[in-house]
């Protein structure tokens, strides 16, 4: 028996939603990043959940897509976070001073 579209979408936005929650209520870099991992996440649930429903695969596709950009992205933030709170030993993302000129 298949799963509902609407059980898909319902999924996705509490997943979005702890996304969002994580970015705004923590301040740690690192939690921030997999908070929009999760949100990511959740869309490329609702392209794979479409998809299946209109039987295209393009929506797979651009799931792909963004799991490439994520990749990127937390690699490239994670080296930006570590660069910048080595020397520091609580990290905080309002105090980012150090990186104006």
């Amino acid at each position: 028996m298949p799963v509902p579209t609407g059980h898909y979408v319902a999924l996705a936005a509490v997943i979005f939603f702890i996304g969002v929650l994580g970015v705004i209520v923590r301040r740690n870099p690192l939690i921030m990043l997999m908070s929009i991992e999760l949100m990511l996440n959740a869309g490329n649930l609702l392209l794979v959940a479409f998809a299946r429903a209109w039987l295209q695969n393009a929506g797979q596709i651009f799931a792909f897509i963004v799991i490439t950009v994520a990749a990127a992205e937390a690699a490239i933030g994670l080296a930006i976070i570590v660069t910048t709170f080595r020397p520091a030993r609580f990290v905080d993302v309002d105090d980012v001073r150090s990186l104006h000129g």
